[in-house]
Parts: structure tokens; C-alpha cells; sequence
């Protein structure tokens, strides 16, 4: 993996859930049995029917949100206050992974499908908070998720990212193909490989892969 391969880059994005906290913390274990609740009370279904239509959602519109959104025309600011509203004890600070986000050249910025200020108390309890330039959720793309292109253009508009002079760190596959498309270099990140054309580089260890970079 060479590090001359990230030498043009001035700006690096970071996804949140399942990237900058490692899968085994399971924080959505939690966050996708508030989903189902508010589906379920949202819709009036039973517990099958709404766990069904979130997993649904999630694969058809990239989010549940999204989905709910779409079909049943449901409000997206309480759901997202209500589903975020989980326990962060599972959560560790990383002080090498905090070291080596700070050593980055250039501007470092969060980007979520989840909302900021969730966003802000993930990076708070891994000791990463102070480290980057701005934190950007679901609700500044105008609720509309990755791995919608204009998702990522309404974020990376508002930011100013010059996407051929950028980076992208995700844990979904899913979620690289637009930054690809954009000219970003990307980095799946996850215990295993997503063989695909629009991922440049994996890694399992993301700290690791960084400190090759700077």
C-alpha cells in the first residue's frame, strides 16, 4: 500500500458507525432495535413485520429512514432523536487511533448516516473529539443517506471537498461507489474484504493503515 497513492490528498472523510469504533462495540445492535420499536409504533405493526421492513428499507433506500421517508411520509427529526437515543458504555477510547487521525495532512472531516450530533458523542467517548474539522450528518444532506450520489454532493458542497484531492474511509461497501465515481480515493473498512472496482484499498485496522499514510 503505497503512501505516494494518498500524496495528493488535502481532505479525508471518515464514516462513523462500524469505522471509526470497531463492529464488535455493536452499537447498532441497539440503535436497530429502537428502529424496529419506532417502526412498529409508527406504522402499527407487529415486531416481525416492522423488523422486516427495516431491514427492507435499509437495503432498498440505504437506510431505514430513508424508506419510511419515502413510503409512509414519516418525520425524520424525531426518529432520528429517538433510534440515537442508546448507551455508549461499549465504547473505548483509542488514543493510537486518535494520534494517527491528528497526524493527517489537511482537513478532517466526520460524514454519517446517522446525525451530528450522535456523531459528536461517538467521538467524544473514543477520545477522537477536537480532532476534526466538522461533523456532518444525515441531516445535511436534507435527510437524503449515502449511498445516494447526492447525498454526498450536498455534504461535500457545504464542506468545500475538492473530491479529486479527497479520501474516503467506510465500512460499507455500498458507500465508496459515488466516491469513487467523484474521483476520491477509497478505503473499505472491515474485518473482510469487499472485492469490487471502486474500492482502492482495504483495511481491518484502521489505525494501522493510517500510520502507513503520514
Amino acid at each position: 500500500m503505497p503512501k505516494q497513492a494518498f500524496s495528493h490528498v488535502t481532505t479525508w472523510v471518515f464514516d462513523l458507525d462500524n469505522t471509526l469504533y470497531p463492529p464488535h462495540a455493536r452499537l447498532f445492535d441497539q440503535i436497530e432495535v429502537r428502529m424496529t420499536d419506532y417502526v412498529m409504533n409508527a406504522l402499527g405493526v407487529d415486531r416481525p413485520k416492522a423488523n422486516h421492513l427495516r431491514k427492507h428499507y435499509w437495503a432498498e433506500y440505504g437506510t431505514t429512514l430513508a424508506g419510511l421517508m419515502r413510503e409512509h411520509d414519516v418525520d425524520p427529526a424525531p426518529y432520528l432523536v429517538d433510534v440515537h437515543d442508546i448507551s455508549f458504555a461499549e465504547l473505548e477510547k483509542d488514543p493510537h487511533l486518535a494520534a494517527q487521525i491528528k497526524a493527517l495532512p489537511g482537513r478532517r472531516i466526520v460524514y454519517t448516516n446517522g446525525t451530528a450530533p450522535y456523531a459528536e458523542q461517538v467521538l467524544n467517548a473514543r477520545g477522537l473529539d477536537g480532532l476534526f474539522d466538522a461533523v456532518y450528518g444525515v441531516e445535511h444532506a436534507g435527510y437524503l443517506p449515502k449511498p445516494e450520489r447526492a447525498a454526498f454532493e450536498a455534504v461535500f458542497k457545504l464542506d468545500g471537498v475538492t473530491t479529486e484531492t479527497a479520501a474516503m474511509f467506510e465500512d460499507d461497501p455500498r458507500n465508496l461507489k459515488a466516491p469513487h465515481e467523484m474521483g476520491m480515493k477509497t478505503v473499505h473498512v472491515a474485518p473482510d474484504p469487499h472485492d469490487a472496482d471502486h474500492i482502492h484499498h482495504h483495511t481491518d485496522d484502521l489505525p494501522d493503515f493510517l500510520s502507513k499514510l503520514t
